[in-house]
């Protein structure tokens, strides 16, 4: 049963998250996890839409959005290595190692066509990021009046900002590490720049948002045997808009709520094994 009208399109990135430790890896990337949180959350329809290589990694990842399923017709397979991460765990701590660059995809332009176009302006929501590869095609949604949101993640350079925050709505970036007056000054900086709303996550520490009027505080949630943290940020990202955008879409749009429905979630994710589990061996 679907709790939440409201439907969403992943645009970006998709990779698998290689645990060398465990030689596992795991289906990713930022737009994917947003696509498959949508959907264990329940929304109406939930879409990815983006390049796939045509390696073992990447048909690991195709079979298992098929199988929960997620919505992916509209998606393209290209000749190349699918996006790829490493990872290690040490001491309980999680170790990247380095990447591919998004593989073929980040070797190849996107283009929206018109077709495209039709079909994303059938959703309330696109989210992307910035290691989606999709910057130039951003603004051909925001002038469909889709909604667009937007993971900085934690190394976009201010420049990148300003550019990004002029055409999406909803700006999010990882702050861990820094202070809450850092976070409470990036947010009202992604704001100025042009974003709706903006939200910093901190790890550990309170998150912060920012609505240009008001800033608003979460503690995360307390959970015990965590199993690994790798999704927790994209979930927080993607239950934090779910449950703004169908309130939003009611008239009773509360973003203390949604902070709040989002922390219980990201808690939920970390019981799990990679971002969404998935696991495959590979040699």
């Amino acid at each position: 049963m679907k709790k939440y009208p409201v439907k969403v399109l992943g645009f970006g990135d998709n990779v698998v998250d290689k645990y060398t430790h465990i030689h596992t890896m795991y289906p990713g990337g930022n737009c994917v996890n947003f696509a498959v949180y949508s959907s264990m959350i329940g929304v109406e329809r939930s879409a990815y839409m983006g390049y796939f290589g045509n390696d073992s990694e990447a048909e690991h990842v195709i079979q298992t959005l098929e199988k929960i399923p997620i919505e992916i017709y509209k998606c393209s397979q290209l000749n190349g290595e699918n996006g790829c991460a490493k990872v290690s765990i040490e001491n309980g701590e999680r170790i990247f190692m380095g990447s591919n660059l998004g593989g073929i995809r980040g070797k190849t332009e996107f283009e929206l066509d018109r077709f495209d176009l039709q079909y994303i302006a059938g959703f309330d929501l696109v989210h992307s990021g910035n290691y989606s590869f999709m910057e130039r095609q951003i603004p051909k949604i925001q002038n469909l009046g889709v909604p667009v949101s937007f993971d900085f993640s934690d190394c976009s350079t201010e420049s990148y900002k300003k550019e990004m925050c002029a055409v999406v709505d909803y700006a999010f970036l990882s702050c861990g590490g820094r202070s809450l007056k850092e976070a409470e000054e990036e947010t009202r900086a992604l704001v100025s720049y042009g974003a709706k709303l903006a939200v910093a996550t901190r790890g550990s520490e309170p998150c912060v948002a920012y609505d240009g009027k008001s800033f608003y505080y979460q503690e995360p949630k307390k959970i015990e045997n965590v199993r690994d943290t790798m999704g927790a940020g994209d979930s927080f990202i993607t239950a934090f808009l779910v449950h703004y955008i169908s309130d939003k879409k009611a008239g009773q749009a509360n973003v203390g709520k949604a902070l709040d429905m989002a922390s219980q979630f990201a808690a939920q994710i970390c019981l799990l094994e990679g971002a969404f589990g998935y696991g495959k061996k590979y040699q």
